[in-house]
């Protein structure tokens, strides 16, 4: 028998199993590197050089932002450029989207039949994006368009036109128009964040007199800040890569007179219609630098947090849940 404390020696498989790890990460690591990590150096060395081979430094950066292309404020009116356009996407086509999804899956958390209309909202998510191009073309059609059909009824004659032969409207009825398209991506993270508040906490608030409103704002909302954090990361990304609806439902350049033209389509542009690639990298690097931005934003505020102090009315819910919680509950 072997003496008791004595080690028992350790087998050829465990002592490999660290490189055995290290050897399962490898493949991914490679690919990562070809496929992401050397495309996105070379497309950043590729900026500050001219076509000819020669140093730029940041003159194509210069031509690039100075271009009205990008940035039209001469007077302020449509085109605004391509820059503008990405952060108008985002100013309008963002509260859309996060508070109508909020807003359906409260209205559907005890309706039944509810996965049946999660579906039907979800369905627009799942729809090529180059397909929602193609029936919002048709949905702002004049003679056959639900939208001009519409306004037509109503009497409002100033909108019961093509759409999208207009600049005035082009941007705008495609920023409206493509909410149906991600609604259901809010919609469904949003319903299944309100599966993770303790149903106790609502009690709590009823115990304390809140109203409706008042436990939405005080309970609901501050309690969703993950979920909503998520929503509002991953929609900024898709609006800052906004290509394909444009694409599908104007042409390459945007529309009427660039109207609704965004910075992917300005790359697409620079790199295939034109062939200077040295300006599509430009384009490129901002938007990837744009993305980082939003990123960062999103993991400091995950992982740090806010730092503001819970209100009274909170600290008194607190002290309700610490009443009737059950027993091993984690808040």
């Amino acid at each position: 028998m072997r003496a008791t404390g004595e080690r028992r020696p350790r087998s050829l498989s465990s002592s490999f199993r660290p490189y055995l790890r290290v050897i399962f990460f490898v493949p991914a690591t490679l690919l990562l590197i070809f496929l992401v990590v050397y495309p996105a150096i070379q497309t950043l060395l590729l900026s500050f050089y001219h076509p000819s081979g020669d140093f730029a430094g940041l003159d194509n950066y210069g031509s690039v932002l100075g271009n009205r292309q990008t940035i039209d404020t001469s007077d302020w009116a449509i085109p605004y450029g391509t820059l503008i356009n990405n952060f108008l996407w985002i100013a309008i086509h963002l509260p859309l989207s996060l508070f109508t999804g909020l807003y359906l899956a409260l209205t559907l958390q005890k309706v039944r039949g509810a996965s049946i209309v999660k579906s039907m909202v979800f369905l627009g998510m799942v729809t090529p994006m180059i397909v929602g191009g193609i029936i919002l073309r048709f949905l702002f059609d004049e003679k056959s368009g639900i939208v001009p059909r519409t306004f037509g009824f109503l009497g409002v004659g100033g909108l019961a036109i093509q759409w999208t032969s207009f600049p005035e409207t082009l941007l705008f009825g495609l920023i409206f128009g493509s909410v149906w398209l991600w609604v259901g991506f809010s919609l469904i993270v949003y319903s299944a964040g309100l599966t993770t508040i303790p149903r106790d906490y609502f009690e709590a608030a009823a115990m304390d007199g809140a109203s409706s409103w008042q436990t939405f704002r005080r309970v609901t909302w501050p309690l969703l800040r993950p979920t909503t954090l998520t929503v509002v990361t991953m929609t900024i990304l898709w609006e800052l890569k906004l290509f394909d609806i444009v694409f599908a439902a104007t042409n390459p350049n945007g529309g009427v007179g660039g109207a609704a033209d965004v910075l992917a389509l300005q790359m697409f542009r620079y790199a295939f219609m034109a062939g200077n690639f040295n300006d599509a990298a430009v384009v490129a690097t901002l938007l990837t630098g744009l993305t980082l931005v939003v990123s960062a934003w999103m993991f400091k505020r995950i992982i740090i947090g806010p730092s503001k102090k819970a209100g009274p009315f909170k600290r008194r819910l607190l002290r309700l849940w610490a009443r009737v919680k059950p027993r091993g509950a984690v808040v």
